[in-house]
Formats: C-alpha cells, structure tokens, sequence
C-alpha cells in the first residue's frame, strides 16, 4: 500500500494501468533487497580497505634498545599478520631524531615508509633547533598515539620539602641558588622544569647531564638538589629512597608510585610535562590507507601482553584517533614554543 493507504492496484488504476500480482510480488522483493542493502556495506568496506603491496618500514630516529624502538618493535609484532605483508624496524639515528624524521618527511605518502618517533621529535625539535629540516603539522600526519609516560619533580631527601607549595618556599628562600639537573638542553625534563619555574615564580639554573640516568645521579649524589625527570626512569629510586618524589607533571597518579601526588592535585594543573611516542607517516598520505593503519596499530596496541609488557617499565598504552593525536601534538607546540620564548631558551 502506498499514498497513505491507497491499494498499490487502485493506485496504479488510477494512473490508466492495473499491476498484476506478480509484479506486486517482485516489487516487494526488490524493495526488501533495497532495505538490507546498507546492511552489507560494513562487509564491502572491509573487503575494499587499504593493504600494502609490499614490505612496511617503521623509521625509528634512535638506536636500537631504547623506549621508542622497543614500541616500534612491539608494533612490529602486533600488526605484520594482519597487514600480510613483512614489517621491518629501521633505526635511523642522529640530531636527536631529526634525521629518521627527515628521511620519513621525504618518503612517498603511500602507507610504505612510518615514523616511530618521541614526543620531543615531534614537538620539541622544532622550537628548540634552527632548522630541523621538517615541521611536524607540515611535514607529518597523525596515525596514532602509542604511549606516555610523565616528567616527576624530585629531590635529594635532605631537601626539606615534601609537597609542591613546600618546594616553591625552599626555592624561593635559596634567592636564586638552586641548580636542577636537566637530562639535556631542550629535553621535555629541562622544559617541564623551565615551566615549574615560570609559573611559580622561582629562580633556578639549568646544569645539563648527558641523558635522564645521568641527570638522576646528580641528584642521588646531591651535586643538583632537584630535577623535573622521566618517571619511569626515577620511579625505582623514588621506590628505593634514593630520591623523593614531590608531584607527577601528567593527569593521574602512577599506578607504580600511588602516593607521589599529580601538579593538578597540588594545584599548579597547568604544569604538564612528559613524554610520549607516536606514529606518523608524510602528510600527503591518503585518508583511507592513516584509517586502516590506525585500525590495525590500536588493536595491536589494546593487546593485553603489549599493555603489561610496556605498564612492567613505566609507560602506559594510549592508543588514540588520528584527530586525538593531532590535538595532542598542536597542544604540545604550542606550549614550548611559549615556554621557549617566556625562558629566553636560545635555539641550537
């Protein structure tokens, strides 16, 4: 029935012509076919996603044997199956990761050639070098997050301080004195420390160490009382008593070090600083071939032995869209570039 109940015979009537009772019948067929239609769209799409037709190499801009090609690697892994085709690591060090990324930046935007590379490749490098050879929002599109982990605020245990406010006090009464340990010029740490300072309004010099397990020395042996450094690298001497743990610069407590209180908890929730791992591959790399490695990188990244296997040294899974990431790296540049500035940071 049709036209608000009108008999589809009387209808057609109506127009000189009277349907007979077969084409009533394959009319109904042909609506229903019509109905389920979209119901078969999901199995098409999936039988049309994007595959490469050959090997996929993840570029990672370090040496081998440190958290960004140990995530590469854990990718590697998780998604070869299901892309049918090898995945190869390739480790592409130097300027600290500015060559591996130039190299991706210049690959064919075909899903073939992916950067694995550190939230300071990303975010940091550009606002702290001269020339990087690439800019990320430029040169780079987003795939997906990997995984996080936050800069901590430690001191010597002789420091007398054991909250934030009870740092900012001791600083303050120290009238420009205190030296911090910073794991390198331009690193997240020395950044995250140059932001504690602006924003609390305390004078601090920067004492540069080759690398986070350096920096962590000058403090254990107090040549540099405090440090802003990689929680994953101090937690074992916070958990030892090496060192005490004033606040986690990141949204949420660490489940390895539930008593060391967030910025956020302490009040200063404009204190972010850490760091993070990310794929991404040259811009101009089509829309379908960043939805279907996002698809198959995040699955592989929700895996139960890929999330305990990265959670035993710190770090925590943030499998994440395509747009979360690019929110993620303008948020990023935008807060160095200013500290850069607010600091008087020099470009190298």
């Amino acid at each position: 029935m049709v036209n608000g109940g009108v008999p589809v015979g009387d209808a057609c009537a109506s127009m000189g012509r009277t349907i007979t009772t077969g084409e009533t019948a394959m009319r109904r067929r042909h609506a229903l076919a019509l109905l389920s239609a979209p119901l078969l769209l999901p199995a098409v799409a999936r039988a049309q996603a994007w595959a490469p037709s050959r090997p996929v190499t993840l570029v990672v801009p370090f040496p081998p044997g440190g958290p960004t090609d140990l995530a590469a690697r854990l990718i590697q892994s998780g998604i070869q199956s299901t892309l049918g085709q090898p995945v190869v690591v390739d480790n592409r060090p130097g300027a600290t990761g500015a060559i591996g990324s130039r190299y991706v930046a210049q690959a064919a935007p075909d899903g073939h050639t992916l950067l694995v590379a550190a939230s300071g490749t990303l975010t940091i490098n550009e606002v702290v070098m001269r020339s990087a050879g690439y800019e990320t929002e430029r040169d780079f599109a987003p795939i997906t997050l990997v995984m996080s982990v936050p800069n901590m605020i430690v001191v010597h245990p002789s420091v007398p301080a054991r909250t934030v406010p009870e740092v900012v006090a001791w600083m303050k009464a120290q009238r420009g004195g205190v030296n911090y340990a910073s794991s390198g010029v331009g690193s997240s740490e020395q950044l995250g420390m140059e932001l504690f300072r602006l924003r609390t309004g305390t004078e601090a010099t920067a004492v540069p160490y080759q690398g986070g397990p350096a920096a962590m020395q000058a403090v254990i042996q107090n040549q540099a009382p405090i440090a802003m450094l990689n929680a994953a690298t101090v937690g074992p001497q916070v958990q030892a008593g090496a060192l005490r743990g004033i606040a986690v610069a990141g949204p949420r407590r660490m489940t390895t070090l539930p008593d060391v209180p967030t910025m956020t908890e302490q009040g200063l929730p404009q204190i972010v600083s850490g760091s993070w791992t990310a794929v991404v591959a040259p811009k101009a790399t089509p829309d379908a071939v960043l939805d279907r490695l996002n698809e198959v990188m995040v699955a592989a990244l929700r895996a139960p032995e890929v999330q305990e296997r990265l959670g035993r040294v710190g770090f925590t899974v943030d499998a994440s869209s395509r747009a979360e990431l690019a929110q993620l790296i303008a948020n990023d540049l935008g807060r160095w570039r200013e500290v850069v500035r607010e600091a008087n940071i020099p470009q190298n």
